[in-house]
């Protein structure tokens, strides 16, 4: 595999992740009167984007896209509840995200490091107009701590 698909790949799959987390913490908070869920569903709709612009490219370079596993998936979403059921306020939620996404844009970070020589251009902006993405997510969520 080759940087251009290492790097739209991980994304795709951070975005896919992310997707999933956010659809079932909106799930987790149907019923409750939170503000955060506006911010949520706007971040939501970005994930969803980056993930459909991935998969094109990872269509494009003849590549595979991966995925998460179930663990981590289920792992995701029992954590999310957890959290929910514990402290439901936009502040504790808002912190949740704001983990998640750092921990995201760390691993883009990486491996937009480690294969940034030898990526093409279009890719290498991709990469960090996405770290972009994530790092606005994570302003717009401090408003709410």
């Amino acid at each position: 595999m080759n940087e251009n698909q290492e790097i739209v790949i991980a994304i795709y799959k951070n975005s896919e992740m992310a997707a999933f987390a956010l659809k079932n913490l909106l799930e987790d908070l149907k019923e409750r009167a939170n503000k955060i869920k506006e911010t949520v569903t706007h971040i939501l709709a970005g994930y969803e984007r980056y993930q459909k612009e991935a998969k094109e490219y990872i269509d494009a370079l003849g590549a595979k896209e991966e995925t998460e596993g179930k663990m981590a998936k289920m792992a995701s979403k029992v954590g999310i509840q957890k959290e929910v059921k514990k402290d439901n306020s936009d502040s504790a939620i808002a912190e949740m995200l704001i983990q998640g996404i750092s921990m995201g844009n760390l691993a883009i970070s990486q491996k937009l490091n480690a294969c940034k020589d030898h990526l093409e251009k279009k890719y290498k902006k991709f990469a960090q107009d996405f770290l972009a993405f994530q790092q606005e997510n994570i302003e717009a969520l401090k408003k709410d701590l």
